[in-house]
């Protein structure tokens, strides 16, 4: 199928590290890439409002299939126009296909050829998930970019059971091709094979013959040591199409952004952002900063003084957000939430300029020393 109004294009290659910056156009705007997508699970980023998001320069953001179609449900969503008009978001949207969320549930799912059984968290009840249904949920939901129905295996899990997930999750990816209709929608397939090399390689050759626009990366950051991921994408990117956005499927800490940009990777997500926020922790260019700890009591600087994010802008203290949190006010979270999710944007925004200056080592050298990535 043609996709109407999507485009991807590689605009430069880092001399120093061989990172790309790239132009992504979708019917709701140009993405710059490499890129963090804020994640809205809900059809809403959490303590986070649409003009916050627009203001913080946030291009894109993650909403989730499965939760969406468990409340309210997807023909809802599709009755009030899609996810644009239902959330008052006018920028881009991705949605995930669900699949992670239903494999979670391992202890009450069961996978067959044609789908997954599993229960609602909500209220017990049994679905079952098929590529077919996926395609119709995120159809009705009306994101730019969709992902395919996919397998994702457990870390640990041996070679014979991850070759039979992959093999699966390449079989429903072409279920989910025949299936897929809407030319105003992108779909992306997801690359698996687990921690071993062999299967990422053949994986990523299989999807690329069958030619998605893009290809999500799924099945690390699920437990296993950050160095095991970072040799699984060196490994993978080799055999990856390098005219296709590369998507690093729930990675988003600031040590794995810049790490996944210099292996490859175009496109991130995560809740880290928004959810250490409430829990009253900061990422800062000085390392993460617990806000609730007693230290910061009688501390009147701003949560980082290198942070053009309202809350640090607008002097809001690291004292004031304290007494916030003891206090269990809502606005510890929204400011928490917008320094942080600015933060890791703002990284995003400085990781593209030292690419297209040739430089982007440079940048990683200097905020490992001091302490960003930590």
């Amino acid at each position: 199928m043609k996709n109407i109004g999507f485009d991807f294009k590689v605009t430069h290659i880092c001399k120093q590290t061989g990172a790309r910056t790239g132009l992504l156009t979708t019917p709701h705007g140009t993405i710059e890439t490499p890129c963090f997508m804020p994640v809205g699970t809900q059809a809403t980023v959490k303590a986070m409002l649409p003009r916050d998001l627009h203001e913080i320069g946030s291009q894109i953001i993650l909403a989730n299939t499965y939760h969406l179609y468990e409340r309210p449900g997807h023909e809802l969503i599709r009755d009030a126009g899609g996810l644009h008009k239902f959330m008052n978001y006018d920028k881009p949207i991705l949605t995930d296909s669900g699949g992670f969320q239903v494999f979670s549930l391992a202890a009450s799912n069961k996978i067959k050829e044609d789908g997954v059984e599993f229960r609602s968290l909500l209220d017990g009840r049994k679905h079952f998930f098929t590529p077919e249904k996926v395609m119709e949920i995120e159809e009705a939901l009306g994101a730019d970019i969709i992902m395919a129905f996919d397998e994702c295996a457990p870390y640990p899990a041996d070679e014979r059971y991850t070759k039979a997930a992959m093999e699966r999750t390449h079989r429903w990816a072409k279920r989910c091709q025949d299936s897929h209709k809407r030319s105003d929608q992108a779909l992306f397939g997801i690359v698996q094979g687990g921690m071993y090399k062999n299967l990422r390689i053949e994986s990523a050759k299989v999807l690329t013959d069958m030619d998605f626009f893009g290809y999500g990366i799924g099945g690390l950051s699920v437990g296993e040591p950050k160095e095991l991921m970072y040799e699984m994408l060196e490994v993978l990117m080799p055999h990856m199409p390098e005219n296709k956005p590369h998507y690093l499927m729930g990675v988003g800490s600031p040590d794995c952004l810049i790490n996944g940009v210099m292996r490859g990777v175009d496109m991130f997500d995560c809740v880290l952002q928004t959810r250490i926020a409430r829990n009253g922790l900061a990422l800062t260019m000085n390392g993460k900063k617990m806000l609730r700890n007693a230290t910061f009591e009688h501390d009147f600087s701003p949560i980082d003084e290198n942070c053009d994010c309202y809350a640090c802008r607008e002097g809001f203290t690291r004292g004031y957000i304290r007494h916030l949190i003891k206090a269990k006010e809502i606005l510890a979270a929204q400011l928490i939430t917008m320094h942080n999710l600015r933060f890791s944007l703002k990284l995003m925004e400085d990781i593209r300029l030292a690419i297209n200056e040739d430089r982007l080592y440079d940048l990683f050298r200097q905020l490992t020393a001091q302490g960003a990535l930590s």
